[in-house]
């Protein structure tokens, strides 16, 4: 999600958009010369920035895999609780990208993308759109899923099978002993964030890059390509915005709190998101919008924490959800087979974005679903560009169905300690387990 000194950084990439576009239309408009090599310039600008950012998608989606999983597994580890927040968060993030992966073909058949802009678009970014291949039958997707030279896979940007290793030798990892885990969990974050250094440094180029494909689109498909990005903004809300409309249910059914004081309660950690559009900076809000819902705090401050670490409701519905956008675009036809392959990647990819700039986590998340479902890629130099409204819906749905789940969470925990009257909630993990879930810092943040 966005922190507020991203702020910056993400309207320059939107004004870069937005300059490119009307650039490339009003040269077009006015008739101006020597137009075939601006377009010629602006593709070879924008395809080296594209390459620059392709190259870290590799390295960082594994290393982020193998230490999501083993976050995953040290939560586990601590005690009852936090093993079935973990079950039952993992369990919403599977059921909302279920939804998206029928929701938004729906959506799409319902309400299409404009044909003429669709049409325009696609002219201007073809030229520099690479075949992915054709997609394959059912019999040799699965033989394909399996890799028999993990390097050869990363090679040739196979994704899914190199996601299905990494995630097998994540969880072995988690296996070892603490002594032998670490030093390989510590070695994989020494790349993720070198990476996240490279990416940095990247996406400071972005206002150049994104301005020279916008340019090019400008001048290939005119203003009809803003029609087509609020569209885009539409449909990708829309799936956020029915992972978010889950977190209700679960809050009143699971939960059994009445939809009024959920929504009450909700509120103020909601409008903290909307402004920080921060999940990290919502916490010490959820925390008091838990107490306000009668949560037990040995719950919050369990479940809370872990919940903002690996769980985010929203993002695998609205990765999958620009994936399939993207091949509505360019007129791809996509399978039952292929959206489950999608569906799968997404939601186990989600585990691995912690904490990152919305423009980082956008392109680290959907580029291997993109690659996995045949559909290109290049397009999202583009929608990174409007990605702060969808990142809004992100957010606010996210905050709000981590309230949700833990209400849930506090429920079972009630209903257990009516069964055994003796066991008594842990207000943090124990001293020879790990530091306290709820920091100093937090604690400071309620009380402020």
């Amino acid at each position: 999600m966005l922190r507020g000194d991203d702020m910056p950084q993400t309207w320059r990439i939107l004004t870069a958009l937005v300059a490119g576009i009307a650039g490339g239309a009003l040269w077009v408009a006015m008739k101006g010369t020597g137009l075939h090599g601006a377009i010629s310039t602006g593709e070879l600008i924008g395809g080296l920035w594209l390459d620059l950012l392709r190259m870290t998608i590799i390295p960082l989606v594994v290393a982020l895999l193998i230490t999501g999983i083993s976050r995953t597994a040290d939560s586990m580890r601590g005690d009852r609780l936090a093993l079935k927040s973990v079950l039952f968060f993992l369990g919403l993030l599977w059921l909302s990208t279920a939804i998206a992966a029928v929701v938004v073909p729906a959506l799409l058949m319902i309400w299409p993308m404009p044909g003429q802009a669709a049409d325009a678009l696609r002219a201007g970014l073809i030229q520099s759109h690479e075949s992915v291949g054709a997609i394959p039958g059912v019999a040799d997707f699965l033989r394909s899923i399996v890799p028999t030279n993990p390097i050869a896979a990363a090679a040739n940007d196979a994704l899914l099978p190199l996601i299905l290793f990494t995630t097998v030798f994540a969880i072995a990892v988690t296996r070892l002993p603490v002594e032998r885990r670490l030093p390989i969990t510590e070695f994989f974050a020494s790349i993720a964030d070198a990476m996240l250094v490279i990416v940095g440094w990247v996406l400071w180029l972005a206002p150049a890059g994104i301005l020279a494909l916008g340019f090019v689109v400008g001048a290939r498909a005119g203003t009809s390509a803003i029609g087509a990005l609020l569209h885009y903004m539409i449909i990708v809300s829309s799936a956020g915005l029915f992972a978010w409309a889950l977190a209700y249910p679960v809050a009143t059914v699971m939960g059994r709190i009445s939809l009024f004081g959920f929504v009450r309660a909700v509120a103020p950690a909601q409008a903290v998101a909307l402004s920080t559009q921060s999940s990290l900076a919502s916490l010490p809000s959820m925390l008091k919008s838990s107490q306000d819902l009668g949560v037990p705090e040995g719950v919050a401050d369990v479940s809370l924490p872990i919940a903002v670490a690996i769980f985010r409701v929203t993002s695998p519905a609205m990765n999958l959800a620009v994936a399939i956008y993207v091949a509505h675009w360019f007129g791809i036809a996509l399978g039952p087979a292929t959206i489950a392959a999608g569906a799968a990647v997404a939601a186990v990819t989600t585990i691995g974005s912690v904490s990152l700039p919305g423009q980082v986590s956008f392109l680290t998340s959907i580029t291997p679903v993109a690659v996995v479902m045949g559909v290109p890629i290049e397009p999202l130099a583009l929608l990174v560009a409007v990605e702060m409204i969808p990142d809004l819906v992100r957010t606010v749905g996210n905050v709000t169905m981590d309230v949700a789940a833990t209400t849930a969470i506090a429920r079972t925990e009630k209903l257990l300690e009516r069964d055994q009257p003796d066991v008594e909630l842990p207000d943090a993990i124990p001293a020879d387990e790990g530091p306290p879930l709820r920091p100093a810092s937090v604690a400071a943040s309620n009380d402020a």
